[in-house]
């Protein structure tokens, strides 16, 4: 019925149930398994795209160029949640539908903000590193307990944080544009204002989208109003943060430690002055990769797909 693009990684993999679903309503996958991630430029794209019905894609850029050389396409689904390479609004004018799987990824990136939290607070890393080179150091860490850990933005994600440090016994604290007072009082989070939880947190987890407002929100001057020794978390998006202004944050001492999973550009340059800074937890943009995650969201989008092949309405719109 249809030719569906996929371009999400491990799709051949970890996703081999959405996969036959998608060939047991009669639509055609099309993976290359050997291509790097993001999987098509935009050259390859334009060569291909005029036959595609749908496209199941990574971070691969689906710009009004591409959509325009489309006229078969109509949708185009993001494995996984945010949909900023997506360009949605042209998307809409030529009648293709925008899809995500909203909460299908949560519980992966919440562990992983907590895990980087404790990575950083216990320098697990550049602890790590030094036994590899033979050596016994007693650096000392700091605990988790009794800490203000902030978090900026209150969606799916950043409550399922919350709801993992709660054990911990730290005060937590969160903003959002739409607050959700009932699930702040059921986890024990005061709702606040932004400039409260960026100037009050021992350690801040970063939980909102990419937008033109929040591009390099975390400059020299928002650095600079945080409590000097805090942490820094950020499983959202790598535009939130000037990289240099972090860069001089944390040489400067004025930040103990910051754990990223996003960056501008990715991959993250083999030469980038973040290395030469100390309790650095970076990981390569791997919050959402675990098993039960692409499961979930590729079964998610691919029964989307199909009905939007079928002309139905599909559940997770973004364009609508």
């Amino acid at each position: 019925m249809g030719k569906i693009l996929v371009s999400a990684s491990h799709f051949d993999t970890l996703c081999k149930d959405a996969w036959k679903l998608l060939e047991e309503n009669g639509h055609e996958v099309i993976f290359d398994g050997s291509r790097e991630f993001p999987a098509y430029s935009e050259e390859e794209l334009l060569s291909i795209i005029g036959q595609i019905d749908a496209a199941l894609i990574g971070m691969d850029v689906f710009d009004e160029k591409i959509l325009k050389a489309a006229p078969d396409l109509k949708a185009v689904a993001k494995f996984g949640v945010g949909v900023d390479n997506i360009d949605g609004e042209a998307a809409k004018r030529y009648g293709i539908k925008v899809l995500n799987a909203p909460g299908q990824n949560s519980n992966a990136v919440a562990e992983l903000a907590v895990g980087l939290i404790l990575d950083l607070l216990r320098k697990v890393v550049p602890l790590h590193n030094e036994v590899e080179k033979g050596r016994w150091p007693r650096n000392i860490g700091s605990e988790l307990k009794g800490k203000t850990v902030g978090l900026l933005g209150f969606g799916a994600i950043a409550r399922l944080v919350a709801r993992k440090l709660a054990a911990f016994d730290v005060r937590l604290i969160a903003c959002d544009l739409f607050p959700n007072w009932a699930a702040a009082e059921e986890l024990g989070v005061r709702l606040t204002t932004q400039e409260e939880v960026i100037t009050q947190s021992d350690v801040l987890s970063i939980h909102i989208p990419a937008t033109r407002e929040t591009q390099n929100m975390f400059n020299d001057e928002m650095f600079l109003k945080m409590k000097k020794g805090a942490y820094i978390v950020n499983t959202a998006r790598g535009a939130l943060i000037d990289t240099d202004a972090l860069i001089r944050a944390l040489k400067k001492g004025h930040l103990a430690g910051v754990g990223l999973d996003a960056f501008v550009p990715e991959p993250l340059p083999a030469d980038s002055e973040l290395f030469e800074c100390d309790n650095v937890v970076l990981t390569p943009h791997t919050g959402s990769e675990t098993a039960e995650a692409y499961y979930n969201v590729s079964m998610t989008t691919c029964k989307d797909i199909i009905a939007v092949l079928a002309g139905r309405e599909p559940v997770h719109w973004t364009n609508r």
